[in-house]
This record gives structure tokens, C-alpha cells and sequence, in this order.
């Protein structure tokens, strides 16, 4: 028996598979990092941490692989994609911590470029944001010393978090990105499907210190030996939510789907030719796959499964996601209140950086009941405001993550969009869609046609809830919203 080792290294943890050629997993374990805020809306990882991790799980999948017999044919990658990293390149060590893609940090440097908003825009197919790896990488470069001087002179290494691991697990041998991450780096031109010059010296980034850009099919390189007992091909490599719509099989124009994790990625498959963008949504690349790219909508909800987080860890209102389901289903509704989780700052469609959380429409009834309803039905407004935005009817919305596991939500989140939502049997999607492309490169999979796993459908929850009270609930949320945002 042989099977593809996937790495799902997410904003929370990194996790391990074993995938047979099924496309189901035989085996799989986690390992947590450490989360830091050093400053107000500012997140930070410790690459070296994650690094680390990465050693142990492969060590144990090669440990799992052997109890069964069998050898690993191949190692996939799927990734937290704007979190942005910094190294050394000879030695590979974090010049300084990782800022996540919730880190709002870049803020001040995207104010200082906004006369050119619409051209960056225009060429990337993102709106100017601290979100994405411009202007975080642009911050590393203002204010870790000597990072500037290395990258000028080829000795330092910006990337996202795959072209971190792609360069550890090959030693330093290879230094590559996938379309789909470059795609969402805001350096990247959508038309060219190049680093862009303009964008490069608009935020000041010299283009060498940047990964090669190559096909999510490619063989990335080949891990060095002392890591996995031989040397394995690196294939399949994409970002996370991109991995996720390919583990979904939306591989058609038209096809949805929303992956629920920390914050929420809403992504729709537009075909091999780009569509531009609506106010508020991102264009980008799903995937580079047989030689072609296909393009993407996407909008990303920064705050969704870390609300819920948040009322676990710092409100200490309940003490597990569960709980918080529980007490949701003992109200009809959250009876007017709104919690809008814009705690550091508000993502798609909104982009406001500086607006901040607030539970709005509380009376002298308002019970912690009503708080966990109103923190699930956050997540399916926002996700609800991002489709609106993206000006298409969705005949379904394939969905995976966490929080689909909320019967409360799922059902919610069908009413609010008025389409049935589909929720995928397999919880670590992001994973088995990487380890599909890279299984598919290597031989592994012949066609997506034998990949049983994509033949299963989970639970479809149908919408139920009348028309007219929908268009009540979206105002209140429209005008909850409002009622936080700095740009009003």
C-alpha cells in the first residue's frame, strides 16, 4: 500500500495525512502553535515553531505508513496563504517572526498608497489591503534591521508560508511558489502571471528575494533524504482555500464553495479567463493545473471560527464550540442582537482595517443564549454580505471546516443565502484537495474519476426560512455593520 503524506499547515496548527489512493485518509495527527499579539491588531507566528512541527508529524506519517506496510509515493503542501514569512538563505532560519494574515500591521503603509489603489487593483485583482503579503513583507523590510540590505543583496528569503517549507524540506535546493498563493501576495499580476515590476517598487520589495513561480502540479522538489527515509517528490501545492475548492470538486465555472476556519474564505470558479472583480471581492488564481490556470471570486471574512474562539477564551462564556451550539438552539433567534467580530478590522467586501468588534441591538432580555446565536449567525452574515457582493445567485454552496459541524449554523447560513449548502463528509478538505493534485502529477490518482472520496456528499441543509424575513435579518446585519465601521 502506498499513500500521499499531506501537510495542512493552518493559522492554528499544522496537521499530517496519510492518503490513499481512495482519496481517503488512513491515518493523521496535529501539533498546535503558539499564537502571538504582541500590539493591537497585530498576530504573529514563529516560523521556526512551525518548522519544527512540520519535522515531528512527518516523522510520525512515516511511522503510520510503515505500520501499514506501506511507503509514501509523495508530499503535498496546503497552507495558511498571506501569512508571510522572512529567512535566511543560506541557513533557513526565521529572520523574524511570521505575520499572520489577520496582522492589520501593513495598514499605515496601504494608507500611504492609496492614490494608487485602483492600479494595484487593476493589476493584482486585490483591493489595497494589509491582508495580503505586500504590505507585510513591505513592513519587514521598513523595520527588521538589515533585512532590507539582504534582500537587495539575494541573502534573504520573503515568502508565504509553502515557499517557507518547500525551501526546508529541499534544504535550500528549491525556492518556489504555486500560482495560487503568488495570486494572492498582492505582487502578483493577474494578466502576465509574473511578479509585477510596478507592484514590486510600489511597495519597495526587490523581486529577487521572491520565490519562482511554477504550475500547483509541479514537482517542487524532492525532500532531503535524512526526512523521510528516502527522497520524496513534492507535488500538489496550493493555498489552503484554494486546495479546499479543489478537494470540493468545483472544478466547473459557476461551482462555490466556503471553507470555515479561523476566518472564512468564499470562493467562486469563474473558468481559464479572468473576470474583473465587483467592489469589495478579489480576483485571483484557483490553481495552475495541466498546463493551464483557472481564475477565481473570492472573499475573505477575517473573523469566523475565532469568534467563536473568542467568546471561548477571552469572554469565557462557554467552554467548547459544542456549548456554544447548545445554547444556540435554545432560542428561535437571537431576537434582534448582532455581534459583528470585526476585531481587527472587517474583511471582504467591507475593508475596513479600523473598524472594531461590537454586540449591537442588546435588551434588558438579551441572555448569553442569544450571544452564542448571534455569534454563529456573524460568521453566515458575513459570508452571506461576501456573495451578495460577488453579484451571482449560487445554485449550491459547497462548505467544509470546523463550524460546519453546527447544525444551528449550517442551517442559517441556507435561509440567509436562500440555496442549499452541502457539506463535505471529510473535515480536513484543504489537505485531501492538495493531496489530490499531487497524487493526480505523480500517477498516484490516474483521473479525478478514481478518487472515490470525490463521489460522497455529506449532509445538504436546504433553506426553509421566508423571503421577507430574510430581507429583515440582512438589513439588521447591514446596519450593524454600519454602526462599527470606521469608513462610513
Amino acid at each position: 500500500m502506498s499513500f500521499i503524506l499531506a501537510i495542512d499547515q493552518s493559522t492554528a496548527g499544522t496537521k499530517a495525512l496519510l492518503v490513499d489512493n481512495h482519496g481517503f485518509i488512513k491515518a493523521k495527527d496535529s501539533l498546535p502553535h503558539k499564537q502571538y499579539y504582541p500590539a493591537p491588531g497585530w498576530v504573529e507566528h514563529d516560523a521556526e515553531e512551525i518548522w519544527q512541527n512540520v519535522l515531528k508529524l512527518i516523522k510520525l506519517m512515516v511511522e503510520q505508513a510503515s505500520n501499514y506496510n506501506g511507503e509514501i509515493a509523495g508530499l503535498s503542501i496546503c497552507n495558511q496563504r498571506e501569512t508571510t514569512v522572512a529567512w535566511d538563505r543560506k541557513s533557513g532560519k526565521p529572520l523574524a517572526p511570521a505575520i499572520v494574515w489577520q496582522c492589520q500591521r501593513g495598514a499605515g503603509i496601504c494608507e500611504k498608497l492609496s492614490d494608487h489603489s485602483q492600479q494595484i487593483r487593476q493589476l493584482s485583482g486585490l483591493p489595497l489591503s494589509a491582508y495580503f503579503p505586500a504590505a507585510k513583507a513591505a513592513w519587514m523590510l521598513q523595520h527588521v534591521p538589515g533585512l532590507k540590505q539582504k534582500a537587495q543583496n539575494g541573502e534573504a528569503c520573503i515568502g508565504t508560508i509553502d515557499s517557507f517549507l518547500i525551501f526546508r524540506l529541499t534544504g535550500g535546493a528549491s525556492f518556489k511558489t504555486d500560482y495560487s498563493n503568488a495570486s494572492r501576495t498582492q505582487l502578483f499580476n493577474l494578466k502576465t502571471l509574473k511578479w509585477d515590476e510596478r507592484l514590486c517598487e510600489l511597495f519597495d520589495i526587490p523581486a529577487k528575494c521572491l520565490p519562482e513561480i511554477v504550475f500547483s502540479d509541479s514537482i517542487f522538489g524532492e525532500t532531503r533524504e535524512n526526512l523521510t527515509i528516502r527522497k520524496l517528490p513534492i507535488a500538489g501545492v496550493m493555498g489552503d482555500s484554494h486546495a479546499a475548492l479543489f478537494g470540493q470538486g468545483c472544478l466547473r465555472p459557476g461551482m462555490a464553495k466556503a471553507t470555515y476556519g479561523t476566518g472564512s474564505s468564499i470562493m467562486l470558479n469563474v473558468g481559464k479567463s479572468m473576470k474583473e472583480p465587483p467592489e469589495g471581492i478579489a480576483a485571483s488564481l484557483a490553481w495552475g493545473w495541466h498546463d493551464e490556470v483557472s481564475y477565481v471570486l473570492e472573499g475573505n471574512v477575517t473573523s469566523s471560527g475565532d469568534t467563536l474562539n473568542w467568546l471561548i477564551d477571552e469572554v469565557e462564556l462557554v467552554s467548547s464550540p459544542q456549548e456554544i451550539d447548545e445554547l444556540a438552539e435554545q432560542v428561535n433567534s437571537s431576537e434582534g442582537v448582532y455581534l459583528v467580530p470585526a476585531f481587527s478590522g472587517l474583511g471582504a467586501p467591507y475593508f475596513d482595517s479600523k473598524a472594531r468588534a461590537a454586540l449591537v441591538g442588546m435588551n434588558r432580555g438579551s441572555t448569553r443564549r442569544h450571544i452564542a446565536r448571534a455569534a454563529l449567525e456573524s460568521i453566515a452574515y458575513q459570508n452571506h454580505a461576501v456573495v451578495r457582493a460577488m453579484e451571482t445567485e449560487l445554485s449550491e454552496l459547497r462548505v467544509d471546516g470546523g463550524p460546519t459541524r453546527s447544525s444551528v449554523l449550517m442551517q442559517f447560513q441556507a435561509d440567509i443565502l436562500s440555496c442549499p449548502v452541502r457539506c463535505s463528509i471529510a473535515q480536513e478538505i484543504s489537505a485531501l484537495g492538495s493531496a489530490y493534485m499531487g497524487g493526480l502529477k505523480l500517477g498516484f490518482f490516474n483521473e479525478p474519476s478514481q478518487i472515490t472520496a470525490w463521489q460522497q456528499a455529506g449532509r445538504i441543509y436546504e433553506p426553509i426560512m421566508a423571503e421577507q424575513q430574510v430581507a429583515e435579518l440582512t438589513l439588521g446585519w447591514d446596519q450593524a455593520v454600519k454602526s462599527v465601521m470606521y469608513k462610513k
